[in-house]
């Protein structure tokens, strides 16, 4: 059964348990990200003469294979396996395989590096039969794996990797396919890190691409070069120095820097010893031409480099901290002389905290020199409150990212979070040419006022019912049937506090609504369900998936109270935890998958003898793994009566045990029955019954003594049938699977798995929005309900009724 993309990730990531405990993240993703790349280049083009990668006699991961357990594998691997390789094919030092003070010393250096390779021996990694469409699944599990390094990296070793999410961001916004440049373009990324952003370019063209990155580390260099090659991009040009002092790119006439289409870059931030190894007053590359970044400061440095770079109609997205945008002194002055050329098209604030190497928050600064001269103003866009706190880090949402770029790539104009700043506004006196974000954009949510006269005499204030006109728009009567004009300006709840809520979710206008939003949904599925009826071997799931999103986005577009983009974060959560792999599936073995299942199988781990325990499958239903249909899908679909039975039988013993918790509770009190026994169990309770019975006991305490007995025993009958019907059940699973019918697996995934999930998604979010109606009414009712005169009243009360109670108690007061 081919791997799913889910569980070559985890298989992936359980290889790194070999080296961790050994070393840090920012060390042991070099050892793993190698063996990966070996793996991938060895299945793929060994003994392939003419292809793009080669891999030399003698050193493919199968010859890695070949060394485990012996004494020099971790020498032999540097020479005879990566060193072959990193010349065959211009890379750089791969890691020490043969390094003692990471992988440890004699027995265990041999057997961690050779476990490690024997993880990635597995069947389930075999990539020889990878079709164009599937590369990319390995690719991103490379990004799945630097993401996890990075997190695990600290604070001072994740630059190394840029965020996906803010990744795509660049690739969306810089324009790849909206220009009229020829059919041949080109990319590059001057400190490009594990070559991120320069992919994410490469994969939003619609053209061909040459992608060319500097890297200063050269570690990091290599790790961008393998992700090239991962990623399906053998011909990408990754060097490894230092890109201000020593730039690698030249024009022909190795007189100037080359020039690019786009430029993608997210620099160091701030970095302080940027001019080591560069002449400033004279740069022979004349990067400086608009001003001379301070000495312990570089954001600026890269900021120029990547101007003097980009060709005269190129563009380019570069990652800053904010403090690029008001900065004063010769940064203000750089700043002001760049806005004058016109190079800047528009600037997106970042949530903070979302990178690895830094918490402070960024921007991103788009430039564009095709009709610089004829700009005449900045597009702005405050994104800093759109994410999600994931862990310790703040994380854009699918539906963040489709926003931002949407809105930046159309120049929509939105209160409070986007707008066009004209370059007079930007350059009078008041703001000279600062472009700190919140000079422009006030994104400061808008908080409740206290009305005063409300909290004196009562009442809701109209302010705020009026707050709600969205809601009454399109249910007006409801607002009748909710409040009464107290006085003027003021209302008074209607209803009962407790009828709040029924009033709003039986009302027949909101009633109409939610079957018009149902209906709406209703018409989307309908039309969706055709199109994944005709999905086959050979899709591209990722295009799939964009159609997909489209769609929905369009569908809700124009209800006034269900946000689209909550329904586009529901599909793009789905997608990453299920529709993805079924996708997959699909487009490599076709919808015949859905027959395929097999037996959960536990790795066994390295004991304290140092022995590793054997696999163990695990039995049961809970050990049956449908490559796209689970057994729970089975049994509710052909086998529920079946399954009620167990249902049955579960009922019987939760009722048993909460008699027998009854029993216990009576009985082992002091004086109580069992109170003299040691323990109360089975064993105990029977020769209990044995000794009361010879003692004559009464009547009454033999029953209750053998009703004990009687329980736990149809408790452990019930057990036992629960098992049988369960192996039964289990049986009739396993001889469905190859019996099912294509119409059938289609049925099963498409409306009992994808669309029943969708539409729960829908329910949850009706479920919000009338939740956030109802909520803010209950609120404001609370707010004013005890007017200032009643709680002084009810303040003396409680002041008096202590007072008097002091008193009783001997204090004077």
């Amino acid at each position: 059964m081919a791997i799913k993309k889910s569980e070559l990730y985890n298989s992936l990531w359980k290889s790194c348990d070999e080296l961790r405990g050994g070393m840090d993240a920012s060390q042991y993703k070099d050892y793993v990200l190698t063996l990966l790349f070996v793996k991938y280049i060895s299945d793929k083009y060994k003994g392939k003469k003419f292809s793009a990668i080669k891999v030399p006699e003698g050193a493919s991961f199968d010859d890695m294979v070949d060394l485990v357990g012996k004494s020099n594998i971790g020498d032999d691997i540097n020479k005879k396996i990566l060193y072959p390789i990193k010349e065959a094919n211009g890379l750089n030092d791969f890691p020490d395989f043969n390094d003692e003070g990471k992988l440890g010393k004699g027995k265990d250096l041999i057997d961690t590096v050779g476990n490690l390779i024997l993880i990635f021996n597995s069947p389930d990694l075999d990539f020889s039969g990878n079709k164009a469409n599937d590369d990319d699944l390995l690719g991103d599990a490379y990004e799945y794996l630097m993401r996890h390094f990075a997190t695990e990296s600290g604070k001072s070793k994740g630059q190394f990797y840029t965020p996906a999410e803010v990744s795509r961001i660049l690739a969306k916004i810089i324009g790849i396919n909206s220009s009229n440049s020829t059919a041949q373009t080109s990319a590059y990324d001057p400190t490009c890190g594990s070559g991120s952003l320069l992919l994410k370019v490469a994969e939003e063209a619609e053209k061909n691409i040459t992608l060319y990155g500097q890297e200063k580390e050269i570690a990091t260099a290599n790790l961008a070069r393998m992700n090239m090659i991962l990623h399906g991009n053998p011909s990408a040009e990754i060097a490894a120095d230092n890109t201000l002092s020593r730039p690698k790119w030249k024009n022909e006439e190795e007189t100037g820097l080359r020039t690019y289409d786009y430029i993608v870059a997210n620099p160091p931030f701030s970095l302080k010893n940027w001019s080591n190894g560069i002449s400033i007053s004279n740069d022979e590359y004349g990067r400086f031409e608009l001003g001379i970044p301070p000495d312990k400061n570089g954001d600026y440095a890269f900021l120029l480099h990547i101007i003097k770079s980009m060709r005269s109609n190129g563009k380019a997205a570069v990652v800053l901290p904010h403090g690029v945008l008001f900065r004063g002194n010769s940064e203000g002055e750089i700043r002001k002389n760049i806005i004058k050329k016109g190079y800047i098209k528009g600037i997106i604030g970042l949530p903070p905290n979302l990178f690895y190497g830094t918490g402070i928050p960024a921007c991103i600064i788009v430039l564009d020199k095709e009709d610089a001269d004829k700009r005449k103003g900045i597009f702005m866009l405050d994104a800093s409150k759109d994410f999600v706190k994931d862990g310790n880090k703040n994380r854009l949402q699918e539906k963040d990212i489709r926003k931002i770029t949407k809105i930046f790539n159309n120049f929509i104009e939105i209160p409070k979070y986007s707008r066009i700043i004209s370059l007079d506004e930007i350059a009078n006196d008041k703001n000279d040419y600062n472009l700190n974000i919140p000079r422009y954009i006030d994104s400061q949510e808008e908080g409740d006022i206290q009305d005063i006269e409300a909290h004196l005499f009562g009442g809701i204030p109209e302010r705020d019912v009026k707050s709600l006109e969205k809601y009454w728009n399109i249910f007006p009567d409801l607002k009748n049937s909710l409040f009464e004009v107290q006085r003027a300006g003021y209302y008074n709840l209607k209803v009962s506090n407790d009828e709040v809520k029924n009033t709003i979710f039986n009302h027949p206008q909101f009633l109409s609504y939610r079957n018009q939003l149902q209906k709406t949904f209703d018409n989307w599925i309908k039309d969706k369900k055709s199109y994944f009826e005709q999905l086959d071997k050979g899709i591209h799931p990722k295009k799939e998936i964009v159609d997909l999103g489209d769609s929905i986005l369009k569908t809700f577009k124009k209800d006034a109270l269900i946000d689209p983009y909550n329904m586009y974060q529901y599909l793009m959560l789905y997608w990453e935890e299920v529709m993805q792999d079924d996708f997959y599936t699909i487009a490599i073995d076709g919808w015949e998958a859905g027959i395929e299942w097999e037996r959960e199988i536990i790795k066994g781990k390295k004991g304290k003898d140092g022995k590793i325990a054997k696999d163990k499958a695990i039995d049961g239903l809970e050990g049956i793994i449908g490559r796209m249909i689970t057994p729970e899908l089975l049994i509710q679909e052909f086998f529920a009566k079946e399954w009620e039975a167990v249902i049955d039988f579960e009922e019987q013993i939760e009722n048993a045990k909460a008699e027998l918790e009854e029993i216990k509770e009576e009985t082992e009190v002091e004086n109580g029955i069992f109170s003299d026994l040691e323990k109360v169990n089975l064993t105990s309770v029977k020769g209990l019954l044995k000794q009361r019975k010879s003692e004559k006991a009464p009547k009454e305490e033999i029953d209750v003594i053998e009703n004990y007995i009687n329980l736990n025993e149809a408790i452990s009958s019930f057990t036992k049938l629960i098992k049988i019907q369960k192996e039964t059940i289990e049986k009739l699973v396993i001889e469905m699977y190859p019996k099912l019918s294509e119409n059938q697996i289609k049925d099963l995934v498409i409306n009992k798995k994808w669309i029943k999930h969708l539409e729960s998604c829908l329910h949850e979010e009706k479920e919000r929005m009338s939740q956030t109606l109802t909520g803010r009414i209950m609120e404001l009712v609370e707010r004013y309900k005890v007017t200032l005169p009643e709680a002084e009243t009810t303040l003396k009360e409680y002041e008096t009724r202590v007072k008097l109670h002091l008193q009783k108690m001997g204090w004077q007061w």
